[in-house]
């Protein structure tokens, strides 16, 4: 059996199709879990219940973690390294592997132009913070010989059907496909790495079944060369057919379109990831498992097709 934890969201729903590669025992568990494949079983669980946890891990070789607890901090600080300690303690006891979807809030700024699975880990953030703990209480116990663990970040993702869960597609994608002015956070000559919710979905998949990935760190596939700020609302216009109209976002109007965009009411703090470039270096991954990410001008075309046409 393996199993998703978080099954509800944009990677979790796509994890789902591409563990089928692999296997047709697949458990998917939220709080109101829904089938993706037709053979998938299906179990409500409330993950910030220890016993809930256990008994969602019990019977799994691999456990996939794709958890999203709301994009709030105190909600962060409260659930997150209380679910991770229940997550370990559940592995441990019924043996089950874990594969860790994370993100990359806990490196240094200084890493962010070119970010690497070596990075150094001090986050300048709130949410980095919590980010860097449970990050760390999950490869302690790795590195003590107590549960085989991998950890599997993505940069930003963008994909079709993940609307209200990503920034670029509030801000540029639906933007544009109703005539608005795109909105970005800062600066729009810096390049930008996105991830391709499917690819990081796919090699999520092929990393939990590769006895070798395990015990370390991994980026997930993302396209090398990333678009300017500039060059993505150009390129999400064109493939839209509608005129490429852009406002740069201060502090101050990104704490105002909270108001009207939930998603953007915790993002002032993490804009220091629009100050500068933001590179996702993967080649580690691609040269491992020989993978070719989905190109961007690929991935924008996929997503106009499925969610503006």
């Amino acid at each position: 059996m393996q199993t998703i934890l978080g099954s509800g969201g944009a990677i979790g729903k796509e994890l789902a199709k591409a563990l089928t590669a692999y296997t047709k025992d697949i458990r998917l568990v939220s709080r109101n879990p829904q089938k993706v494949n037709d053979t998938d079983i299906t179990l409500s669980a409330d993950l910030t219940s220890r016993e809930d946890v256990d008994k969602a891990v019990a019977g799994s070789s691999v456990v996939y973690v794709t958890v999203g607890f709301k994009y709030h901090l105190n909600t962060w600080r409260k659930n997150w390294p209380r679910f991770m300690q229940n997550l370990i303690d559940a592995c441990k006891k019924h043996k089950a592997k874990v594969v860790f979807f994370d993100n990359i809030y806990m490196y240094d700024q200084s890493e962010i132009p070119h970010m690497t699975e070596e990075a150094k880990i001090k986050p300048p953030s709130k949410k980095g913070q919590v980010r860097g703990i449970i990050a760390n209480m999950l490869m302690a116990e790795v590195e003590a010989g107590n549960l085989e663990a991998l950890i599997a970040r993505s940069a930003d993702f963008y994909g079709p059907g993940i609307k209200n869960t990503s920034m670029l597609t509030e801000t540029v994608f639906s933007n544009l496909a109703s005539g608005k002015k795109a909105f970005w956070m800062g600066p729009l000559n810096f390049k930008h790495s996105f991830t391709y919710t499917p690819d990081a979905a796919m090699a999520t998949a092929m990393l939990g079944n590769s006895k070798d990935a395990f015990n370390q760190i991994w980026h997930l596939p993302t396209a090398a060369h990333p678009l300017t700020g500039q060059e993505w609302v150009d390129q999400i216009a064109e493939a839209l057919g509608k005129p490429p109209k852009v406002q740069v976002m201060t502090r101050f109007f990104v704490k105002l379109l909270g108001i009207f965009i939930p998603v953007m009411r915790e993002m002032p703090e993490m804009m220091y990831q629009y100050d500068s470039e933001y590179v996702f270096d993967s080649s580690k991954f691609e040269k491992a498992f020989d993978f070719k990410p989905t190109s961007y001008k690929e991935g924008i075309k996929k997503i106009v097709e499925e969610d503006y046409s």
